[in-house]
């Protein structure tokens, strides 16, 4: 089937956070949307004949999950990546960050130590500050305008006996790197030696793209998977984020048994009745949706580069591995960030994420969702070049 990712769907007073707030997030409504990490895709036809054909059922009732949902999630990282999970491994939870902040609460105690690579994705400092835990920061470094990790760094911070996890963004937002495996073997032996564990976000795992190859953390061998826990989901993938369904693989039983208990007090071990047939015609039939998908985020993301290398230069942009979220460099535009963001609301009257929200490694960055119509962005992208020209007049 040929998906038309050109089609402009109307989310506008549809109960979409990413349009209906944009006035509480940005102060106005007049706003091209690009902030927030959904799509403005319409996910994959299985998963939508799915939903309908659950919803005529007429009755939505607490669930009960069948051996075939696990078994499509396991299937598919067995084919696509080579990582074979148990199902004695998987817990249910109702969102990655929602799994994060459970495992630092459970498994760690306040006072711990927590390491995170700067500039990363924002609720990972909360999820560390807000249960009492230290944070610790191994800011990424820059070469020749990608980021890499900063080992020697990560070696002086980790022999601290009060450290006691990393948390990995894989692929990393927003700096957009799909790290190598050689990469992750050399950050897991750093970690496992200093008995560091691995907590490894990696729910954008699927959207990879230019020839590059996402390798799950514990895939690598029997030791990182018992050094690591990892935050998996269909979610992102598959534009169905609403639904709130995403998968823990913890390997070691006892940390399972407190993430699952914890579950159980809060009474959210159960999918809603439409993520659980959502996710399981997802992982069995949306590959084909997925790879169609893939080919248009590439070249919106091309389009935009292009875009700017040649009408708005004072932006800089390198193509990331992964992701769907270009991190824009705005340092020529000589702005502090609170100017630089009101500029782009004010002036050129698109909604991003500001780069400060990643950390202070995030300064002068803004970050920009392309996923969405290549019409949207030629919209935005003219209105940015507008603003930035009447800057220089």
């Amino acid at each position: 089937m040929q998906y038309n990712f050109d089609a402009i769907i109307n989310r506008e007073n549809n109960f979409s956070a990413k349009y209906d707030e944009l006035g509480k997030k940005f102060g106005r409504d007049d706003l091209t949307a690009l902030w927030v990490a959904d799509m403005d895709f319409m996910s994959a036809k299985p998963i939508i004949d799915a939903i309908k054909d659950r919803a005529e059922q007429g009755i939505y009732g607490y669930t009960s999950r069948p051996d075939s949902y696990y078994e499509a999630f396991c299937e598919w990282y067995r084919k696509r990546h080579g990582f074979n999970i148990k199902k004695e491994w998987i817990i249910h939870s109702p969102a990655v960050v929602s799994s994060l902040s459970l495992i630092v609460r459970e498994v760690t105690q306040p006072g711990d130590k927590i390491i995170i690579q700067t500039p990363v994705y924002h609720p990972f400092f909360e999820v560390v500050e807000k249960n009492n835990r230290e944070l610790v920061k191994n800011p990424l470094k820059k070469v020749n305008g990608t980021y890499v990790m900063d080992y020697e760094d990560l070696e002086k911070k980790v022999i601290d006996e009060k450290v006691k996890f990393l948390i990995l963004c894989n692929p990393h937002n927003p700096g957009g790197r799909v790290w190598t495996k050689e990469e992750l073997i050399r950050l897991g032996e750093i970690c496992i030696k200093n008995n560091v564990k691995v907590i490894s976000d990696e729910i954008h795992g699927e959207l990879v793209f230019g020839g590059k190859r996402y390798t799950p953390f514990a895939s690598i061998s029997e030791e990182f998977c018992n050094h690591s826990i990892t935050c998996l989901s269909a979610t992102k993938t598959f534009n169905i984020a609403g639904l709130q369904a995403s998968f823990v693989v913890i390997p070691n039983k006892f940390e399972y048994d407190k993430i699952d208990e914890i579950l159980g007090i809060l009474d959210i071990r159960r999918n809603n009745c439409f993520s659980l047939v959502a996710v399981e015609a997802a992982y069995k039939y949306g590959e084909e949706w997925l790879e169609q998908l893939l080919d248009y985020i590439e070249k919106n993301i091309e389009y935009v580069i292009n875009y700017c290398k040649e009408r708005i230069p004072k932006i800089k942009i390198n193509k990331p591995d992964g992701t769907y979220l270009l991190w824009l460099d705005c340092k020529e535009l000589g702005m502090e960030d609170d100017e630089l963001s009101s500029f782009f609301i004010n002036q050129a009257k698109v909604a991003l994420n500001s780069g400060i929200g990643f950390g202070d490694d995030g300064k002068d960055y803004m970050r920009m969702n392309v996923a969405c119509s290549r019409s949207i962005l030629e919209e935005a992208l003219k209105k940015i070049e507008g603003a930035v020209n009447k800057l220089e007049k």
